[in-house]
């Protein structure tokens, strides 16, 4: 055989393994993101009946996922708007932003 066609052997003998080695170099980022955010969120999940932060680790699950899923920031987004929504509620803002009393620039109602 000529060195040509051993050459073309080896080639199409190494191709997948190429072909496998290029997908886990490409995709490598988004396998470890989406394993680490699995596990933050299910480690959340646990938490809600377990002791521990449920609600912020299932939060940091979302907020490892959304860098690299739609769905994730989505979530993360509703998430967000919830908790804006229930800090007004507490602080009973209503949207509106009320002066603090401290500040010199507020006077007193007559």
């Amino acid at each position: 055989m000529s060195s040509v066609s051993v050459n073309k052997v080896a080639h199409w003998v190494w191709f997948p393994f190429r072909v496998t080695v290029l997908f886990m170099v490409r995709n490598g980022k988004r396998i470890a993101v989406t394993v680490a955010g699995l596990v933050l969120f299910l480690a959340g999940l646990a938490m809600m009946v377990l002791p521990g932060p449920g609600i912020l680790v299932i939060l940091a699950g979302l907020a490892v996922l959304a860098t690299e899923y739609v769905w994730a920031q989505r979530m993360l987004n509703y998430a967000k708007d919830k908790a804006e929504q229930a800090k007004n509620k507490v602080l009973r803002r209503n949207g509106a932003a009320q002066p603090l009393a401290a500040d010199p620039e507020v006077r007193p109602q007559d």
